[in-house]
């Protein structure tokens, strides 16, 4: 992989602003909706009385019909346009991140997980082509700076969970966020329809079929693979890290939280200055360094007895991990568009499918610590690919 050009725009026109505005808020809202909910895994678990083989699957659920949509959302996309999928989804997600939590039985939980799931799935691939053309018009590698938004909503969302835990139960406190996801949703999208974006996707005349199913290329799918394995690596430390600390290590549900946010808050660090890490060491150093911290971090959060230990592989591992999802969707938008962020975000995601089944199934053999142990050799394979792939 090529370092990023360093051109700059220092007088981009205003409307570039604005318009990096609304899409900031965008994925800020994703992240800060998902976390609200993640945190609040361990009382779902103990509402529904799941096991964890259970809850992995009922996860499967949420994660497989995300992986679904995003396989196609790419044309829809092309279709209908980029910004208006992402307000559109954006919205079913504000108003599904609240199903869930009337739920009493696994199964019932993975039904509802289905809906909330396919907004997730529309709104990453949908949010990510408009930045793609936003990339483009600034002519800077900003998007670790736009997955900096969605990691800070995801501290917010982890935070502000935390807060509550003790005092509402979840249906109380999605009912909270639902609205705040509304009132985003319609501020950035009148900010994103008010102003045309250069190289923005909208309607197309190819037939039908064509307009829904992803294209690719090899290169797509070489950075899909690393999207792949970040991805998975994410997906369980969403999922698993706060029963990890609550029923392995005798935390609070705040402390649980707590520990949620730190991964999300060294994340949002990693990406605030991933524009200039890129600018200056290139995508290859930044992928395969980021990598093997990330995979030492997961090490020491998974098998260590005490709480700061984890802690401190928690940080280094979201430190690790911070701008290696970014990459891979940055250069497969660049090369395919749309279905490019399709494919990659598809290959992505089927990370997050396959990470709370196999964590949790294999926890029900060996133990959360030792299935944990696993995320260390998915952020090792996307260092592998990234130093293979390094002349792409």
């Amino acid at each position: 992989m090529n370092k990023l050009s360093t051109t700059e725009n220092p007088t981009a026109p205003a409307v570039l602003v604005r318009l990096r505005i609304a899409i900031t808020l965008f994925f800020a809202l994703g992240g800060f909706l998902f976390a609200g909910w993640a945190v609040r895994i361990p009382a779902i678990k103990e509402q529904t009385d799941a096991s964890p083989g259970a809850l992995g699957l009922a996860l499967f659920a949420m994660t497989g019909s995300a992986v679904a949509t995003m396989s196609f959302a790419g044309g829809l996309c092309r279709r209908f346009g980029s910004k208006q999928v992402t307000i559109a989804t954006a919205a079913l997600l504000s108003v599904s991140v609240v199903l869930p939590t009337f739920t009493h039985s696994a199964p019932a939980l993975g039904l509802s997980l289905l809906l909330f799931g396919v907004a997730y799935g529309g709104i990453d691939v949908a949010v990510n082509s408009v930045a793609v053309d936003l990339v483009a018009a600034m002519n800077r590698p900003v998007m670790p700076s736009l997955h900096a938004a969605n990691s800070l909503g995801s501290l917010a969302g982890a935070g502000l969970g935390g807060l509550l835990a003790s005092f509402l139960s979840p249906t109380a406190h999605m009912l909270l966020l639902a609205p705040i996801g509304l009132v985003v949703t319609v501020v950035a999208g009148r900010m994103l329809l008010a102003h045309p974006l250069p190289g923005s996707h909208g309607t197309d005349d190819a037939s039908p079929v064509r307009r829904l199913l992803p294209r690719f290329s090899v290169g797509v799918l070489l950075f899909g693979l690393i999207g792949l394995c970040a991805a998975y690596s994410q997906g369980a430390l969403d999922s698993w890290v706060p029963l990890h600390i609550s029923e392995d290590l005798g935390g609070s549900q705040g402390v649980a939280a707590a520990g949620y946010a730190v991964v999300q808050g060294t994340m949002t660090v990693g990406r605030v200055f991933g524009v200039r890490l890129l600018e200056r060491l290139g995508q290859t150093r930044v992928v395969v360094f980021g990598g093997a911290l990330a995979c030492a971090g997961t090490l020491v959060a998974a098998l260590a007895p005490h709480l700061p230990l984890v802690f401190a592989g928690l940080a280094a591992t979201g430190i690790g991990l911070a701008n290696i999802f970014p990459v891979a969707i940055a250069r497969a938008g660049a090369l395919g568009g749309p279905n490019g962020v399709a494919v990659a975000s598809t290959l992505g995601y089927g990370g997050i499918l396959l990470a709370p089944p196999t964590i949790g199934l294999l926890a029900n053999e060996v133990g959360l610590p030792l299935a944990l142990s696993l995320i260390s050799f998915m952020v090792a394979a996307a260092a592998t690919i990234g130093f293979v792939v390094r002349h792409r």
